[in-house]
């Protein structure tokens, strides 16, 4: 029996995200914008946000994840079903919202955070899911190592190495750290829409080798019906950027303001049971 072939991705579009002042204490930079539901799915949207205490206040959710990677300082988080924590440079927190939380995510006193947070679509089924928590420690997580790359695996996996989260919806997250002149080829199912956010230096994404540097969003180009899938990065200079992939769940998106369902009438009950009271139940 051959073996199926597997696929390189080539890079198929590549955008730059720009910082922009919300507020005295908070600059946004979209690096998904909202409202690109099919091209994006699972994804709704990436924020990275530079803010200071005071910028979120407690704020509810139902109907998605959030996934907070933090880039540079510490952030404090409190919720009404996992009481309280402490995120450091490096760690991501995986909240699933599901049938509701009310939150609060606050910088330390004094300090500015430097975060990601990408908001991943529940499907229909999981939507009213009870909350839960994952906090993903950086010093925790598996990693793989190659000559000159250190890749730390977040959430599904990369050449066998498997990261221990939950997920309701397929996601591979990692992080790709690479000296300068290192390659590393990051195995993905054939079936996921992904992109790539550079951080930090310079290289070289996909089978088309387009070149990325920091702040460059880079989305994958299709598998074109392979099951299986890898897309190669190499460094020019010492690079630092996190892969996001994942499976579509093709189904109808209602979004808004923090809630995310199939249908308005959904969206209208979220907004009745937020105001009685039925968040904290």
């Amino acid at each position: 029996m051959m073996s199926q072939q597997t696929v390189q991705r080539d890079i198929e579009r590549v955008w730059t995200a720009i910082p922009q002042k919300q507020s005295s204490i908070h600059t946004a930079a979209m690096i998904l914008e909202p409202g690109n539901w099919s091209d994006y799915d699972p994804f709704l949207f990436l924020a990275e946000d530079w803010f200071q205490q005071g910028t979120f206040d407690v704020h509810p959710h139902r109907g998605i994840e959030t996934v907070t990677y933090v880039i540079e300082g510490r952030l404090k988080h409190y919720d009404n079903k996992a009481g309280e924590g402490e995120l450091l440079p490096g760690d991501v927190q995986w909240m699933t919202a599901g049938h509701g939380v009310i939150h609060k995510e606050d910088p330390a006193a004094g300090e500015t955070v430097h975060s990601l947070q990408l908001w991943v679509n529940l499907p229909r089924e999981h939507k009213m899911t009870e909350p839960r928590y994952q906090n993903l420690r950086a010093k925790d997580m598996p990693v793989r190592r190659e000559e000159g790359a250190l890749i730390r695996v977040f959430s599904g996996s990369s050449a066998g190495t498997h990261a221990p989260t939950q997920n309701y919806v397929p996601v591979t997250m990692v992080e790709v750290n690479l000296e300068p002149g290192a390659t590393v080829s990051q195995d993905l199912p054939g079936d996921y829409n992904g992109f790539i956010y550079v951080l930090e230096g310079k290289g070289t994404f996909g089978a088309n080798r387009v070149a990325g540097q920091k702040g460059h969003v880079l989305w994958l180009g299709s598998a074109n019906g392979s099951p299986r899938s890898e897309v190669v990065i190499q460094s020019t200079e010492k690079l630092r950027a996190l892969l996001y992939a994942g499976r579509p769940l093709r189904e109808p998106v209602a979004a808004y303001g923090p809630f995310v369902m199939n249908t308005m009438e959904e969206i209208k009950q979220a907004f009745e049971d937020y105001r009685n009271g039925k968040f904290t139940d």
